[in-house]
């Protein structure tokens, strides 16, 4: 007989933190550092840098998986894919791993909110990003971006918290671009009082609004994106656990350094043919065996 599999086994749920443990550490004064990941090599490689939070960011899967940039063009399926495979590699390690999906906009009305929640919860995600942007979105630190109104924003969150199990949702508006700081203040507070567990208000431009948001929307975790070339000043997650904000997403450190990486060696190699010059620039082999075997070095 076949056996149809119909979730993840309740020990895969234990490992992936279904329990909610950001949330718990979140409320207990701890700032988290979350860098963005894209397949399951990245997360491993995070994981041995020594991080336990990992942001599975939209951005960085357009470009890794279809060659794009992130203008609404990866659909839900290849989203929940994509997590499922990062997150049942992270079941298999010693130690749990938290794991942040984003979502977008949810993808259309309640029903498909209803079922990103169900495919983010089977791929082993213990939390999700969803923003207000008109789809197609935009990364949001890139010009001519669109919101919906607030109460349709609302709503989709509403759907997401009232659909989960396990899953810590986080509000991210990209108001402040197209509308301005004030109206996305004013959203990250409705998002508040709805209940989320953070909130995520987009690309501010100064260190004086980041420290006008955490003024603004108090008692809730705030979430600063951390993108670099971006919008926002780059700052430390102590400097920013200073201006108010806890947990720091930092998506596009990995890929962008990768690119660059794979750029240079690829350069080498077309110039000189071979890379044996240049051995102390690249992974080992057997060390590289050992990344995705064993994993351990942080």
């Amino acid at each position: 007989m076949v056996k149809v599999h119909t979730g993840p086994s309740a020990n895969y749920r234990r490992r992936m933190r279904p329990e909610r443990p950001l949330a718990d550490r979140l409320a207990g004064g701890a700032t988290v550092l979350m860098p963005g990941v894209w397949d399951p090599l990245s997360a491993l490689v995070a994981v041995r840098s020594g991080f336990d939070t990992l942001f599975v960011s939209g951005f960085a899967m357009s470009a890794s998986l279809l060659g794009e940039p992130d203008h609404g063009i990866l659909t839900q399926s290849e989203v929940a894919e994509t997590a499922g495979r990062i997150g049942r590699r992270l079941a298999r390690l010693d130690t749990p791993v938290d794991l942040i999906v984003d979502a977008d906009t949810g993808y259309g009305g309640e029903a498909n909110i209803r079922r990103t929640v169900e495919l983010w919860e089977s791929a082993g995600a213990t939390g999700l990003f969803l923003e207000d942007q008109l789809w197609p979105k935009r990364c949001g630190h890139m010009d001519d971006k669109q919101v919906v109104p607030a109460d349709e924003w609302l709503a989709r969150l509403s759907v997401a918290l009232g659909h989960r199990d396990h899953l810590f949702v986080c509000a991210r508006t990209d108001a402040r671009g197209p509308i301005g700081l004030d109206e996305a203040i004013s959203r990250g507070r409705a998002a508040r009082d709805l209940g989320v567990d953070a909130v995520f208000v987009e690309a501010p431009g100064s260190v004086e609004e980041l420290r006008a948001i955490a003024e603004g929307i108090p008692g809730v975790p705030l979430v600063a994106n951390m993108v670099e070339g971006g919008r926002t000043p780059l700052l430390t997650p102590d400097e920013l656990a200073d201006l108010g904000f806890s947990l720091i997403v930092s998506p596009l450190s990995g890929l962008l350094s990768m690119s660059a990486a794979l750029e240079a060696s690829f350069d080498h190699l077309r110039a000189e043919g071979t890379l044996r010059d240049q051995l102390d620039s690249v992974t080992g082999f057997d060390e590289f065996v050992g990344i995705v075997t064993d994993v351990p070095r942080a």
